[in-house]
């Protein structure tokens, strides 16, 4: 995994995030939090929602981009600096966007896709690593469910994680201020717990 750094490393002049998962685990919840806190930081900042079932279980997808200057809202293939993945079979659907200095974090969670067999966590490991050997699988549903009483709030665990860990160049305080702007007031107590947990895992 990268250095902890919480910058835009030296010659970059942006930082591309992609998030991937299911509908209804709150992908757009993080989009909105990671523009906001990058918004704090004075970065210029293109979003992009793609869904390709878009009912709740289907796959979706979101790009993230900020930096000085970004012009084009989408993640080219093998520009990715972050995959994130909130579910291990749909972190697949990330690996176009990946180069060998991607790193990707991963929710170890399996979800059940009707009428397919699941595939196992070692052999999603293999593809992954055939791109980028950068790959941390995090128990955060397990983490949130034991820790907090609700898995639900997975994904804000691991964006926290990430700025924690430095994978996102944004200070966790700036998260953390997003979280207060973005997540509506009868569930902010939770998810100031959930930014609370990461931080300790840290």
């Amino acid at each position: 995994m990268n250095k902890k750094t919480n910058q835009i490393s030296n010659g970059a002049r942006q930082f591309n995030m992609v998030i991937v998962g299911t509908g209804g685990q709150g992908l757009i919840t993080l989009l909105q939090i990671i523009s906001e806190a990058a918004t704090f930081e004075g970065y210029d900042v293109r979003t992009s929602e793609l869904h390709g079932l878009s009912q709740r279980g289907g796959s979706v997808e979101v790009h993230i981009r900020f930096g000085k200057k970004i012009f084009s809202p989408m993640v080219a293939q093998g520009k990715a600096d972050l995959v994130l993945g909130l579910e291990e079979q749909e972190i697949l659907n990330g690996i176009y966007f990946a180069n060998p200095k991607t790193n990707f974090l991963i929710n170890q969670l399996i979800i059940p896709i009707p009428l397919k067999k699941p595939l196992p966590e070692a052999e999603i490991l293999f593809q992954l690593k055939e791109i980028s050997k950068k790959i941390k699988v995090v128990p955060a549903d397990k983490l949130c469910q034991e820790k907090l009483g609700k898995s639900v709030v997975s994904g804000i665990y691991l964006i926290s994680f990430a700025a924690f860990k430095g994978l996102i160049p944004l200070k966790p305080a700036s998260i953390q201020k997003a979280i207060k702007e973005v997540i509506p007031e009868k569930y902010l107590e939770l998810n100031l717990k959930t930014f609370e947990l990461a931080k300790k895992k840290n």
